[in-house]
């Protein structure tokens, strides 16, 4: 299967959301319950370093970073959202986004790519490391979803270049 990594554009919004979607509905993808809609999306995450990954005419997965904090301090510093659709997962798509977007934000500046994981996304977990994330930490009972407290895993990747 020939997969091809192109930037992401708003007409691209209803597979990104539908993907997002999925992940919210295996209970193992983010706290979310619900799609927060285009204009908060956008607004939420970094105007670079977006990426959809296309398998044909059919978008398979995307990428995309949100900052941290609006600090200028931690302006270096984005978090990684990566979602693959159900048909296209473990098919190594998620780990050609994560290495798109690893050289994508070190060429807008940031130094440290932060991921926050439930410890049962093991796949989640898997894809990170694979791509040099490091475990940093455990938060234990960090939210509620569903009346449940979670844990996160928190993972990050230091670039070289800084």
């Amino acid at each position: 299967m020939a997969i091809e990594i192109i930037p992401m554009d708003p007409k691209h919004w209803s597979d990104v959301e539908r993907i997002y979607l999925e992940g919210i509905a295996t209970g193992q993808a983010t706290f979310e319950t619900s799609s927060p809609g285009w204009d908060k999306w956008n607004d939420s995450h970094l105007s670079h370093s977006r990426w959809v990954a296309l398998s044909g005419d059919e978008l398979a997965g995307w990428v995309a970073l949100s900052a941290v904090s609006d600090r200028c301090v931690y302006g270096g510093v984005a978090e990684v959202s990566v979602y693959i659709g159900n048909q296209y997962r473990s098919q190594g798509i998620g780990k050609a986004l994560l290495l798109k977007v690893i050289v994508s934000s070190e060429e807008n500046g940031i130094w440290t790519l932060n991921a926050a994981t439930f410890p049962e996304n093991e796949q989640s977990v898997g894809l990170h490391l694979k791509c040099g994330f490091r475990k940093i930490g455990l938060r234990e009972k960090i939210g509620k979803l569903d009346d449940t407290w979670r844990d996160t895993v928190l993972m990050e990747k230091r670039s070289s270049k800084f």
